[in-house]
Formats: structure tokens, sequence, C-alpha cells
């Protein structure tokens, strides 16, 4: 098979398109002959060389990657025969492997696909999907609620518009450029704005004024850095300011970005494992786009190109999840 394997931690230019040998599924593992594997910023922050919230560094060479959804083509020993043909996505654990045409992982892991889901989407839902699913155990919107992201284009932040939005919230969207905040507007936010013009706070005031609105109660915050202390100081007393990652800078750095009154939780690992856990997350976020509630965004990238997929997550050259397609 071909797949995309790292040699040395680094730069993007790092990855790359080889041919290797083809995975054997164990007793109790399936194999998966890929259409659609899911790239997340974590994987690009452990082909630099850092290892995120995971114990250690993945061992070297490795083939990236964590999300796969395709057609099971092999079975291990134990494995009921039905699962033979089918459209499956999973989301692999702590194993790397999904950035490959063949994967293996444990056949508990398996979802079937819904019919109306085609694979990049099966994969954004699987791993995005319960993400932002887990995020909003923490803070539920609710019609009296208005609700803040500052990085709407992206995939989490997508589909937290969305959420908030059929939950009856006004929300209020922030991206980088005119085709980003037109994306964040047609998936249902009140108000998109660009967080590179600096007039955006008093924006957000304005429109929230002219509309009887109260201030800010809900900000999902998955950036940190400027636009996020921003989003903080909109919070009304009683707000919830939810913070689930900082690529742009980390949390509590420099002046203003915990306000008096506001309550700041910030979410790791564990936010995945309430309400039934992984499964039960997964299993929601499924369901939720099988039946039209959730849509996820994709950009998709041939699986040769990589190297490129993952330098324009890291360039904010994305807009949903990136999937890449063998």
């Amino acid at each position: 098979m071909h797949a995309v394997r790292l040699h040395a931690f680094g730069p993007a230019e790092n990855l790359t398109y080889e041919r290797t040998e083809d995975p054997v599924p164990g007793p109790g593992q399936v194999r998966i002959a890929v259409a659609a594997a899911g790239v997340h910023l974590l994987d690009t922050a452990l082909r630099a060389g850092h290892r995120g919230p995971l114990p250690e560094r993945p061992a070297l060479p490795t083939v990236p990657g964590r999300e796969v959804a395709g057609v099971v083509d092999a079975l291990g020993d134990g494995v009921d025969e039905l699962w033979r043909g089918r459209r499956v996505v999973a989301h692999l654990g702590a194993g790397p492997g999904g950035y490959a045409e063949l994967a293996v992982t444990d056949v508990d892991r398996l979802h079937e696909i819904p019919r109306n889901l085609d694979f990049a989407e099966a994969v954004a839902m699987i791993g995005t999907g319960r993400t932002a699913l887990g995020i909003v155990q923490f803070a539920e919107p609710g019609p009296q609620d208005v609700v803040l992201v500052p990085a709407a284009a992206g995939g989490v932040g997508t589909l937290l518009v969305q959420y908030a939005k059929n939950a009856g919230a006004t929300v209020i969207g922030l991206a980088g450029g005119d085709a980003k905040t037109a994306r964040v507007r047609a998936g249902g936010a009140d108000l998109a704005l660009d967080y590179t013009d600096t007039a955006w706070p008093a924006k957000v005031r304005a429109h929230l004024a002219a509309q009887a609105k109260g201030p800010v109660t809900i900000v999902y915050d998955g950036v940190g850095g400027e636009a996020a202390r921003q989003a903080v100081a909109l919070l009304g007393p009683g707000g919830r300011h939810l913070v689930f990652g900082w690529s742009a800078q980390g949390v509590g750095e420099g002046e203003g970005y915990v306000v008096e009154g506001v309550s700041q939780s910030v979410l790791g690992p564990q936010m995945l494992r309430r309400a039934g856990g992984l499964h039960a997350l997964e299993l929601r976020a499924l369901a939720e786009a099988a039946h039209g509630r959730l849509r996820p965004a994709v950009t998709r990238f041939p699986l040769v190109r990589a190297a490129a997929a993952h330098r324009a997550l890291e360039n904010r050259g994305t807009v949903g999840k990136v999937v890449l397609e063998p």
C-alpha cells in the first residue's frame, strides 16, 4: 500500500508519500480500505516534535492520523463476518496509522456510516463532531444565550455555530477574511465578523444593542490570544468562557484574559469522558449529521499532498475539517 510516513520530526515537508507493507489485522481487529483520513491540528504538533496532550511523542518512523473511514476489507480472528464490506468510520485512539490506503483498528471502535453521509463527512463527525458535543456539555446554549465562537470557520467552530443556533441562541462567529466570514454567515451565525478588523468588538456591541440583546453569555474558545481576550471582555456577569484549545496563544497570558464575574473552564481530554464516554459521543455526532442537524464543513486534499494539507492547516488556509483522500 501507499502511506504518508514521518521519519524525522520537523516541518511539513518531512511527511513523505511512499510504499510500505500492508497491515494485517490481529485478533479482534479489522482492516479498512481507507477512503478518507482526518487531519487534526494535533497531528501538526506531533509532526513538529511536540507531544501535545499525549504522554510521549510517537516512535519514528510513524504513519500519522487517528481518524479513518472506508470499507472493511479484511478481518482478524474472532471478528464477525458481517463486518466485511461495510462502510465504517473509526477513531484509532492513541495508535496512529490513518494517513494510508489501509488501516487496522479494533472492531469495537467501528461505527457503520449512515447512508446519507460520505466518508469525509463521517471522518469529520467521528473526531471533530464528538469534540464539539463534548464541549457543549459544559455550557449548553439556549434561547436566552448570546454565544460567541472565535474560530467559527474551523471544524469544531462550524459545528458549535450550528449547535448553538439549533438551540435558539443568538450566535456570533469570528473568522479571518471575507471568504471565511461568508461561510460562517451561511452556516447560521446571526453575525459573522473578521477578527482582523480591530473594530469587531464595537460591532458586536452595536449589533446586540440594535437587537435589544444583553451581553455575550458564552464564549467557546479554541484559539486563545488577542481575539479571545476581546471576546471574554464582552461577557456579562455570570458569563461562561470555555477554553478547549489555544492555537493562537496560551491561556491566561497577558492582561485581561480572565474577567471578574466570568466562569472560565479549561477543557482537556476529560471533556470527552462524560455522558457515556467517547463511544456515546461518536454515536450522537453521527446521528446529528445523519439527521441534518449538524453538517460538517470539509476541506479535501489527496493523500499524496498530506504535507500541503498540514501547511494549509497551520496557516489557517482551510475551512472546516481537513481530510485526506487516497
